[in-house]
């Protein structure tokens, strides 16, 4: 048997092997590939750097944690621009599975860089309603949300809400959507009635259907899936969790890319041995 034959033959164990080292490796070891930055990421990015210190940020995580791995590094990476810029952060979802998981998230930003609940942000948790919470944000944020997440303190005597009675006194909106209720929620019953500036991110499979609104200008910016991430980290110097997971991603597509030549060229190279041998 020669060695072509050999390599065809090989246990699919090794391959198995390969590919899980292939996404391993760059995750514990991140090389930092590089990445473009593309306009719409861009977008989102410049408009939270263009807002001064003090200003109302909302991000919306409307999410579960089936669609943790695209959606948290985004969460991660917006929650820490939005706190360098020391605005004043109001964290939320619309969906009800994933206000564990946002919680935990803006915790965890908030507490690394030093930042108090109730002065610098304040996580209100669900609400059941969907399109009528953001309605209902719209007239009066204290009667949608009475009291905060993490100490049911009345949210009329935050610090960080002073000045803010409705959707009106925010300057950006960030819905993180894995599906509905998400960004378009927040358009055709948020921004299209109150008028607030909008922005978006999704995961990779819903990023096409939001295009139409990122195009007409219904939102003046898309972070689409994990590649999305990937480039916000870039902006903001973040080596975070999406920079690992695309170097992962492209190891094993290279690895993938490098298996198929070499199984194609020992393929052809015996079906020509044979083709010798038979003229002989």
């Amino acid at each position: 048997m020669t060695f072509a034959e050999r390599m065809l033959r090989i246990d699919r164990r090794i391959i198995f092997l390969l590919i899980g080292l292939c996404t391993l490796l760059p995750l514990l070891y991140p090389v930092g590939l590089a990445i473009k930055v593309s306009p719409e990421v861009r977008s989102v990015y410049d408009k939270i750097e263009s807002l001064p210190a003090g200003s109302v940020f909302l991000l919306s995580m409307d999410f579960d944690p089936a669609s943790k791995p695209e959606l948290y590094p985004q969460a991660i990476a917006l929650l820490h621009h939005a706190f360098r810029k020391n605005l004043r952060v109001i964290a939320m979802t619309l969906w009800l599975p994933g206000t564990g998981m946002a919680a935990e998230v803006i915790s965890q930003v908030a507490d690394g860089m030093g930042k108090v609940s109730g002065r610098d942000y304040v996580f209100l948790g669900w609400s059941p309603g969907g399109s009528s919470v953001v309605i209902n944000m719209g007239q009066d944020l204290y009667k949608a949300f009475p009291s905060e997440y993490f100490r049911h303190e009345p949210t009329k005597d935050l610090a960080v809400l002073k000045g803010v009675r409705n959707l009106r006194d925010v300057s950006y909106v960030v819905s993180l959507a894995a599906g509905t209720t998400g960004i378009e929620t927040w358009y055709v019953f948020g921004k299209d009635k109150y008028k607030f500036e909008l922005g978006g991110g999704c995961t990779g499979v819903i990023a096409p259907g939001l295009y139409p609104l990122l195009r007409s200008g219904q939102i003046n910016g898309l972070i689409g899936g994990l590649r999305g991430a990937a480039e916000y980290e870039v902006l903001t110097g973040l080596k975070g969790q999406a920079l690992a997971g695309m170097d992962a991603q492209s190891a094993t597509h290279f690895a993938i890319i490098v298996l198929v030549i070499l199984c194609n060229t020992f393929f052809l190279f015996i079906q020509r041995s044979r083709k010798q041998a038979d003229q002989r």
